[in-house]
């Protein structure tokens, strides 16, 4: 049996159904365009047989279009009505049993997936796009690659470069697990109800091989954060407070190779990381309680 995707009228007719309405706080903006979902699934380059992990299914657009290939999907849904519902969707719109797995939680909050998924795509609520992408890739070693669609300023800054001036901590936090890249563009008209931002898609893929430690990265992030809390300022100066002085900063930007008058959208992600092998150890604070 063919799988077959969601119209716009049914979308309306499955939400009228369920009592939801799309809201702000959730970020929800459902996508009744069914050529947008087929080509974030292409974007992804879903095969038949992969296990994806969609964020957010919401009425099912997406995921129909992801299961359409071939693919298994483990569908993370915060909404329980959306959560409970989706199932019963994916049947009448001819999804083989066993191939759809719903987890009715928060994203932010789960610890595990069932079934593993490798790839990662989803349409991600403005308001906490970066928190989740973050969340996942930290939590679940094995997604190796992925697409999501999210605001064009989050997307824009998740794959911006040293140097520029979007260029900030979801950036190199976002480099530690891989490489990212603007995959394409998405109309304002093909939501509903019709945001008010324009978005993005943006792809990753992660780095072969563990990049450092729990410990290591906790402590990178810890030296990005302070550098762009005050990016205006010198190095020496905004790590002043992780390392105790202007002085100790210096000490340890020079051990790392890193000019101590080098501003943080300057460093790579590699130059964070020098700075926090060579940065003095601190007392896990969890520990010390």
């Amino acid at each position: 049996m063919t799988v077959t995707l969601l119209g716009a009228a049914e979308i309306r007719r499955l939400a009228a159904e369920l009592d939801v309405t799309p809201t702000k706080k959730l970020g929800q903006n459902f996508v009744t365009d069914a050529n947008t979902v087929r080509k974030i699934v292409q974007a992804a380059r879903v095969q038949p047989g992969e296990r994806v992990v969609e964020v957010g299914p919401g009425l099912g657009s997406l995921t129909l279009a992801i299961l359409e290939t071939g693919a298994a999907v483990t569908a993370v849904e915060i909404d329980h009505r959306l959560a409970a519902r989706l199932p019963q969707t994916a049947a009448e719109h001819g999804v083989p049993e066993g191939a759809l797995t719903v987890v009715d939680a928060d994203a932010l909050r789960v610890a595990e997936l069932p079934g593993e998924p490798t790839v990662l795509v989803a349409n991600l609520p403005y308001n906490v796009s970066v928190p989740v992408l973050l969340h996942f890739l930290e939590t679940f070693p094995y997604l190796q690659r992925g697409v999501v669609m999210v605001q064009a300023e989050v997307a824009e800054r998740l794959a911006a470069k040293p140097g520029s001036k979007i260029y900030g901590s979801p950036s190199v936090k976002a480099a530690w697990y891989g490489e990212w890249r603007l995959t394409g563009t998405v109309s304002r008209q093909v939501f509903w109800p019709v945001p008010n931002v324009d978005s993005l898609l943006v792809g990753f893929d992660r780095s072969d091989g563990e990049r450092g430690s729990e410990a290591e990265r906790r402590r990178t992030f810890e030296i990005v954060d302070a550098a762009f809390n005050q990016r205006r300022k010198m190095l020496r100066q905004a790590l002043s407070g992780v390392f105790g002085s202007s002085a100790a900063a210096t000490e340890v930007l020079t051990a790392a190779g890193v000019a101590p008058t080098a501003r943080g959208e300057d460093l790579t992600v590699d130059d964070y990381q020098r700075i926090a092998q060579q940065a003095p150890a601190v007392p896990d604070a969890a520990a010390a309680v």
